[in-house]
């Protein structure tokens, strides 16, 4: 299992960014036990309805906050009280700052006794939290995953779960450079356009190309605006037999092993009529396309050796680009400039577009 020193990220073992820890059903007022990031932490939603996620173990005597089920506290179902949640084996309670409120047999509270919290953000059906590890705040937002959450005649996405990879997530990033994959594995033919783009800690590709399947007429082409925001999500836009909203997304558990999900929202009338159970079968049937062609890449992942150092022809996408703009995440801030520097701009791999579609 590879690390991030053995790709020669940056100072990080694990990425600064916005990161996927669950769906929103994952999370009630039961706190629940994950590890991300090499640690152990705990989510649980308060009583306003807002989610949380702190450290795992009370600062007291070290007791895991989520992985209990005889304590009378837990059991009289009074381990998140407002927001805050409660340790079961002395009842200390802790706000959602992290910082100790009430100690049931003492007035003296110390100021040591505090919880690590991360910002969290519930949207679209699923929790996000803020990972740094300079212990700084969020210097780009998390993305609105195009508006179409509640845009009438969208149909919302179900969140497929995609497995536990045993794979560094640069493996995953290098699909944004990777043009000479999407015949054989995805069924693209007759390629019109591939392109990257870099801004900042935004990278896009551009893709434009036939397909075996999902076009209806031989000279049709498929079309995808595709990007990732940050180290861990990407989204895409694609037209199709219906327009579509892609987002992929990956966190990692420990230095060289991650989480990953898949996601459509499906666009099937203009919000004018009611949509039916017949176009949310469709929809839902559309994902299902979807997943089983993101399965091709993770089937790839799950029995592939970790590639330090790509051998790379001149007809590759700029896998190097991808490489150093993702150093970034890895590296303190104050090196982001110098690596936006080296990255940003335009890098086109295959343009066979007339002159005139070109410009």
């Amino acid at each position: 299992m590879a690390k991030s020193s053995d790709y020669r990220l940056g100072e990080f073992d694990f990425p600064r960014g916005w990161f996927m820890v669950g769906e929103s059903a994952e999370a009630t007022t039961t706190p629940t036990a994950m590890r991300y990031f090499g640690q152990d932490l705990v989510m649980y939603r308060g009583e306003s309805g807002q989610v949380y996620v702190t450290e795992a173990y009370c600062p007291h005597m070290g007791a895991h906050l989520a992985k209990n089920t005889t304590s009378y506290i837990v059991r009289d179902g009074e381990q998140v009280q407002g927001d805050s949640i409660r340790c079961p084996f002395h009842g200390w309670q802790f706000g959602p700052d992290g910082n100790c409120k009430n100690i049931p047999y003492s007035d003296f509270v110390p100021k040591a006794a505090k919880l690590k919290t991360f910002p969290v953000i519930e949207r679209a059906g699923t929790i996000w939290m803020w990972h740094d590890p300079e212990g700084l705040e969020p210097n780009f937002d998390l993305p609105d995953f195009g508006g179409h959450w509640d845009a009438p005649g969208w149909v919302r996405w179900k969140i497929d779960f995609m497995g536990d990879l045993d794979i560094h997530p640069i493996e995953v990033v290098d699909n944004m450079a990777d043009y000479g994959h999407f015949v054989p594995i995805h069924g693209a033919k007759d390629f019109v356009y591939f392109a990257n783009e870099f801004k900042d800690h935004i990278v896009h590709q551009y893709y434009a190309a036939g397909h075996r399947t999902l076009v209806q007429n031989p000279e049709d082409v498929l079309t995808l605006d595709t990007w990732y925001t940050g180290p861990s999500i990407l989204q895409s836009e694609m037209e199709g037999t219906f327009n579509s909203f892609i987002l992929i997304t990956h966190t990692p558990i420990e230095d060289g092993k991650i989480r990953v999900w898949h996601g459509l929202m499906v666009q099937v009338n203009d919000g004018s009529a009611p949509i039916t159970d017949e176009l949310r079968a469709a929809a839902l049937e559309y994902q299902e396309g979807s997943r089983l062609a993101f399965a091709q890449d993770v089937e790839i992942w799950q029995n592939k050796k970790a590639c330090i150092n790509p051998l790379v022809i001149p007809n590759d996408g700029p896998y190097g680009k991808v490489r150093t703009w993702y150093k970034q995440f890895y590296s303190p801030r104050d090196k982001t400039p110098d690596l936006h520097k080296r990255t940003n701009g335009m890098h086109v791999t295959l343009d066979k577009r007339s002159s005139s579609a070109a410009a």
